[in-house]
Formats: C-alpha cells, sequence, structure tokens
C-alpha cells in the first residue's frame, strides 16, 4: 500500500496517486537534476546531480570533479522512501534554500575523496526547455520536460585533502531539473530493434554577466533538427527573447569528434544576426564516472543495495579512458563571447555540452568510425 507523505499535506496533486507515486507505471520513469561548476579559466570543473526512480524504488547521486586530468568520482545509492521532501542518499544532500534562486549541495565521503559544500545561487529566472521526445523507429526511447538556470557558486570543495574556494568571481555554473521517461536502471531486452544510424546533441548554457543565453539542439543522422530552442534571459527582470534558429559551425580537432570550439549564429526578433563564438578549456565525459550514457561502471537507477557507496579515479589520458569517452556526450567548460547586431560584445564562460556518433550529414560524418579530417 502506498504510504502518505509530507506533500500529500498540500492542494498539488494531478493524479489520483500519493505523492510518492507517479502518473505511469513505466520503469523508466525518473525525476532528477544535475549541477555544472567550473572555474572560469576551465581548469577545475564539478559535475554532480541526484536522482529518484519511483518505480524502481532507487534514489542515487553521484560527484565528479575534473582536474588535472583526471575525473574524481563518487557515486551513492539506496533505497528511495515515501518523503520526496529530503533529497539525500548516503552521504549526499541537496537542500532548497529558497525556490528557483538558492540550493545548498553536501557530499561528505572523505574516504572517497571528495568533501563538497556549495551553494548555488542565480540572479536569472530558471529557462523552460522544450519538451524532450526523441524516438527511433517504433521505439520512444526519451520524453521528458526539464528546465535550465545558469548561477554562480561559493562554498568549499576538498578533493583528496586540498581544499577549493568557489566564489562567485572565480566560479560560473548552471543546473538542469528533468522528469520523465528515459533508460534507467538494469538493462531490459530490447525485443524489436529500433534504428539508430547517428546522433548529434547540443545543450549549451552561458553565462554573460547581466544576459544568459540557452541553446539546445538535436539532430537526426539526416541532419533534421527535432528539438530547437535559442533564447536569452536577463538580470534585470525584462522578459526572455528568442534567438531564432541557431546554425552552428562546430570546429573539432583533427582525427577526432571532440570539439575545441564552435560559432553560432542567432538571429534577434528583429531578425539582425548574432553569433555566439566558443572557445574549449577542458571536459568531463559524462560515461566516465557520472553514469551516463552506458558508464561501464555504474548507471543511474541502478539498484546496488541499500548503501552503495565508492569512489574511483580517472585518467583522462589513459587509453581505455579515452576510447570509452569518445562515445560520450561530452561537457566542455568553454568561454564566450556574443556579438550583437550593433557592434556590442559581451564576454562570459558557460557549457558546451555536445556529443555526435554514427552518421550525420551536415558535420560530413558518415559511419561510426568517421572522424574529422
Amino acid at each position: 500500500m502506498p504510504v502518505p507523505s509530507p506533500l500529500d499535506e498540500y492542494p498539488i496533486h494531478q493524479v489520483p496517486l500519493f505523492m510518492s507515486e507517479v502518473g505511469t507505471s513505466d520503469r523508466n520513469f525518473y525525476d532528477r537534476c544535475i549541477y555544472h561548476a567550473y572555474t572560469r579559466d576551465g581548469s577545475v570543473q564539478v559535475a554532480t546531480g541526484f536522482g529518484v526512480y519511483p518505480n524502481l524504488g532507487v534514489v542515487d547521486a553521484y560527484v565528479v570533479v575534473r582536474k588535472d586530468g583526471k575525473q574524481h568520482a563518487v557515486r551513492t545509492s539506496g533505497a528511495l522512501g515515501p518523503d520526496r521532501m529530503v533529497q539525500e542518499v548516503g552521504p549526499y544532500r541537496i537542500e532548497v534554500l529558497e525556490p528557483l534562486r538558492k540550493l545548498r549541495v553536501v557530499c561528505d565521503a572523505p574516504e572517497q575523496g571528495i568533501e563538497m559544500d556549495v551553494v548555488f545561487e542565480s540572479p536569472f529566472e530558471p529557462i523552460a526547455e522544450p519538451r524532450h521526445i526523441q524516438r527511433s523507429a517504433h521505439k520512444t526511447i526519451l520524453d521528458a520536460s526539464r528546465f535550465v538556470q545558469i548561477g554562480r557558486w561559493t562554498g568549499t570543495i576538498r578533493l583528496d585533502g586540498e581544499e577549493l574556494t568557489l566564489t562567485h568571481e572565480g566560479w560560473g555554473g548552471s543546473r538542469d531539473r528533468s522528469w520523465g521517461i528515459r533508460p534507467s536502471g538494469e538493462a531490459v531486452p530490447d525485443g524489436r530493434p529500433a534504428a539508430s544510424e547517428g546522433f548529434w546533441w547540443n545543450w549549451i548554457p552561458i553565462d554573460l554577466g547581466d544576459q544568459a543565453l540557452m541553446v539546445i539542439a538535436q539532430e537526426n543522422a539526416d541532419g533534421q533538427r527535432f528539438l530547437n530552442e535559442a533564447i536569452r534571459v536577463f538580470a534585470d527582470g525584462r522578459k526572455p527573447e528568442q534567438l531564432g534558429w541557431p546554425e552552428f559551425e562546430v570546429r573539432y580537432a583533427s582525427g577526432t569528434r571532440r570539439p575545441v570550439g564552435a560559432t553560432l549564429h542567432l538571429t534577434d526578433r528583429q531578425r539582425r544576426p548574432l553569433r555566439l563564438h566558443l572557445d574549449n578549456h577542458g571536459y568531463i565525459a559524462l560515461n566516465v564516472g557520472a553514469g551516463y550514457g552506458g558508464d561501464p561502471d555504474w548507471n543511474h537507477g541502478l539498484w546496488k543495495g541499500d548503501k552503495y557507496l565508492e569512489g574511483a579515479v580517472y585518467d583522462q589520458a589513459d587509453e581505455a579512458v579515452a576510447r570509452r569517452s569518445a562515445y560520450s556526450v561530452i561537457d566542455h567548460v568553454a568561454t564566450a563571447r556574443l556579438e550583437g547586431p550593433d557592434g556590442t560584445e559581451a564576454e562570459g564562460v558557460g557549457i558546451f555540452e555536445h556529443g555526435t556518433f554514427g552518421r550525420h550529414d551536415p558535420s560530413g560524418f558518415d559511419g561510426w568510425t568517421s572522424v574529422a579530417p
């Protein structure tokens, strides 16, 4: 029988279920977040997140810190309880200090090499992203809602005993909240194989000081775009401004699909051109310790017992790690420069999340082994 939780005291129900239940029996229902923090020169980078999987009975979290070419990871998971107001598992917790403005993230795992107590704050309203539906032939792979918010960090991180101090001036960041259906937990039989010729993806939150940009785009192998948004928000409360249909010029390192930067061509509502220039300065591969995209060591929603806690360190120069990350969505720290139609420029920093595998005709990739010249 379901158990009433504190949220059931409030008139927020949307389906005739308790708040510990969800409106679908799909095993792949998830509700989670990811936070990004990084020095403005890209020398240190953090990706951390927390997720619940109600139909799997699992809650989990991870922290990955990239410094000096190594990804330090802590991951933890356990049994999901009925109270969704408690965002905590093992040594990890999230506290909502001011909804949609200020949150605290804590991880106390010194034996695994990471201690973290940091606060995310944002001068910007969160941005609702388009509903994300991804299909492959007859299969719906992903169906999710989400929002993103660009912000700044304060606090401390201890990495194998070395203390890092986060300040608004020295660190940037963003966060993403999403919920819906996506593959989670243990693998299930494939059934009839789904077609998958290619994948091309970009997710780009950029902090430009008194303004911020969010660009998201996904295309199939033919270059047909089925997810698209480009929007600018302002710290002074002005209404968000949509920036048209972004066109991408991604610059790849020769012999790879690893981007070193990109130029995005945008358009304001007066049809005037804007250009966003990105230059990358370090990255985290999300399938190396963070549990995304077929991470062979750990996946989101996987049942590992009630008190699972593990740490690991990965050298990005290691051949096995490099091979794995070549097929990962990768979060690059990128310095950014926005050229406006009137000759003005704004500079900042953000995440250039990019992934392309298999065929993508507009990029000139004709198959799974194709790379940049």
